[in-house]
C-alpha cells in the first residue's frame, strides 16, 4: 500500500520500491480492492525479498516490519503499522488511511528539505 501512495503522490521527489523481510507469494485481493476503491492500481505489483534491495543504494528506507532493518548508508524510518492480512475490508480501510497519512508525511518532509 505504501509503495502504491508514494508513487500516486510523491513522484516528484522520491523514486519508490517496495520489499518485505518475509514476503508473501501474492498481493491479498483485499489490498487491491482496497486501492482501488482510491483510484490507485498495483496490478503491475507483485512481492519481492529485502534481498533483492541490497544491492542497491537508498536515501531513505521505511521499515513497516516490526523487525530491525538497515542498508549501508541509508536513513531507516520505522512506522508502527499493522498487518491487516486476515482482517476485515474495514479493517484494511483504516490502515490503508493510515499508511497515506504517513505516506503525505514524509512526501511534505522531503519537498520542504530539497
Amino acid at each position: 500500500m505504501a509503495e502504491a501512495f508514494a508513487r500516486a503522490y510523491g513522484a516528484d521527489i522520491m523514486e519508490v520500491q517496495s520489499a518485505g523481510v518475509s514476503p508473501a507469494t501474492y498481493i491479498a485481493p483485499l489490498t487491491k480492492q482496497t486501492l482501488s476503491e482510491l483510484n490507485l492500481s498495483i496490478d503491475d505489483h507483485f512481492p519481492k525479498g529485502l534481498d533483492l534491495m541490497r544491492r542497491q543504494h537508498f536515501d531513505v528506507v521505511v521499515n513497516m516490519s516490526g523487525v530491525p532493518v538497515g542498508l549501508p548508508g541509508a536513513r531507516v524510518i520505522e512506522w508502527a503499522v499493522p498487518d491487516p492480512i486476515g482482517q476485515t475490508e474495514s479493517y484494511y480501510r483504516t490502515v490503508a488511511t493510515q499508511i497515506e497519512g504517513l505516506v503525505m508525511r514524509l512526501i511534505m518532509e522531503l519537498r520542504t528539505a530539497t
